[in-house]
């Protein structure tokens, strides 16, 4: 529905026109693309969370975060402990990008060296 309305700008009257929808400050815009079949396979990724070997953390602690933040049992926290003791590093986690990301972070709020991995 289009509206019309008169304005005075220097003396001088001027008739515009405008929609209901833009005056009531709603504008209709085109839906967003459908995902392209590819770019949902980057969504599908398995993302990997890489514990690092550092001096600083005892190999108590790392097992008993494991346990924490994993619920992992008292063997597989100490296995991947022992791998990352031995190794220099091990997958502790994987999945979707953000659990990824908030496994990576918790396990630096505990102090712990984690990067994530494709």
């Amino acid at each position: 529905m289009l509206m019309k309305r008169k304005h005075t700008y220097d003396n001088v009257e001027v008739e515009s026109g405008f929609s209901r929808l833009a005056f009531l400050g709603m504008t209709t815009q085109p839906a967003p693309p459908a995902l392209d079949p590819a770019d949902t396979d980057q969504l599908d990724e398995v993302w990997k969370v890489v514990v690092w070997n550092d001096p600083v953390n005892l190999i108590d602690y790392v097992i008993w975060v494991f346990r924490k933040l994993f619920g992992y049992s008292e063997e597989k926290a100490t296995e991947l402990t022992m791998k990352i003791h031995h190794e220099g590093r091990a997958v502790v986690s994987d999945g979707p990008r953000e659990r990824a990301e908030m496994d990576c972070y918790r396990l630096h709020r505990h102090g712990l060296w984690a990067t994530l991995e494709k």
